[in-house]
């Protein structure tokens, strides 16, 4: 029997519900997880923002979880670069990013190593967007990462 091994990678800023709801589905389908914490540098690249909360406190966040096994740091944009040095033969994203162009390269690049792509219903009703929208407006409206380092 082949073992499970799961990947949910995330930046996990402002933890929240759909995180916690994407690591627990993510545990349901597979043997052992391992949840991928994106570094503040490949998060500047891939969303343009720089997290709320610092790396190592993210990583211990996700590492508490008791959905997750193990952790580890992200700094891949090509998942297949993630999967050379983790292992793991099923992959768990949100479903925000099906039929979308990065989850159609995510699907192809997966694929042509046998790892399997699996999407959970994306939390609509809590983003870590929105509390970041929250968080600047209660900082009387300023704008960006300024406004959150204030």
């Amino acid at each position: 029997m082949t073992v499970r091994i799961g990947y949910a990678s995330g930046v996990y800023d402002l933890f929240h519900v759909g995180h916690l709801n994407l690591l627990k589905h993510a545990r349901s389908q597979c043997d052992y997880l391992i949840a991928g914490v994106a570094s503040t540098d490949m998060t500047q690249r891939l969303k343009g923002t720089t997290p709320v909360i610092p790396l190592a406190e993210r990583l211990e966040i996700v590492r508490s979880v008791r959905y997750v096994d193990d952790v580890v740091i992200d700094e891949h944009l090509n998942k297949a670069d993630t999967w050379r040095e983790v292992g793991f033969n099923v992959f768990f994203k949100g479903d925000d990013w099906r039929g979308t162009e990065k989850g159609d390269r995510l699907e192809r690049d997966m694929a042509q190593i046998g790892v399997q792509v699996v999407y959970f219903p994306y939390t609509v009703t809590t983003s870590s967007t929105a509390l970041r929208r929250a968080l600047t407006l209660l900082e009387g409206g300023r704008t960006g990462d300024a406004a959150l380092k204030a």
